[in-house]
């Protein structure tokens, strides 16, 4: 696979430093990415990378982060077929607890009814919360990080999610 495109939504710089660091993390896989914010980047961009990585933050009750509104129908409507997703996102099991990580969720919508082979599901083990749109069949679709309750995981949490969708980026 050519290069990967890392594409993040970011108010906080959260979701943005957890981007840089699975863009590190892929290097050691010697997989070369170019990190976007979302915000500065259209939907052609997204689909010309064979290989997508998506990050968001949750806001609110369970809303999506700004810089992906306008990329979210597009990015359903897209011809993902044949590309390979991750996602990964950020947000705060124990203040929002019945909407833990739901961007991730409504990205995985996105991405999975426009074709995408998506990877990078991760076990629920070691988080607390109520409900979560990004939680299928017992697994999350993605990465969930939370910087306000676990920061002390984040590192280990990338590095390990990382190196489980290597192969799926590689060659």
């Amino acid at each position: 696979m050519s290069k990967v495109g890392i594409f993040y939504g970011s108010s906080t710089g959260v979701t943005k430093s957890a981007a840089e660091a699975v863009a590190k993390e892929l290097k050691k896989c010697s997989i070369d990415a170019d990190v976007h914010s979302a915000g500065d980047t259209d939907i052609s961009t997204i689909t010309s990378y064979g290989g997508i990585i998506l990050g968001t933050s949750t806001w609110g009750m369970g809303d999506l982060q700004d810089d992906w509104e306008a990329l979210q129908k597009p990015l359903a409507s897209s011809d993902l077929k044949g590309k390979t997703v991750a996602i990964f996102g950020s947000g705060d099991q124990d203040g929002y607890p019945d909407t833990f990580v739901d961007g991730i969720g409504i990205l995985y919508d996105a991405v999975s009814s426009a074709g995408a082979s998506v990877v990078g599901s991760v076990a629920t083990d070691g988080y607390t919360y109520d409900a979560s749109l990004a939680e299928r069949d017992g697994e999350f679709v993605g990465l969930p990080i939370d910087e306000d309750n676990q920061a002390d995981m984040t590192d280990d949490r990338i590095k390990a999610w990382v190196a489980s969708i290597c192969e799926s980026f590689a060659g």
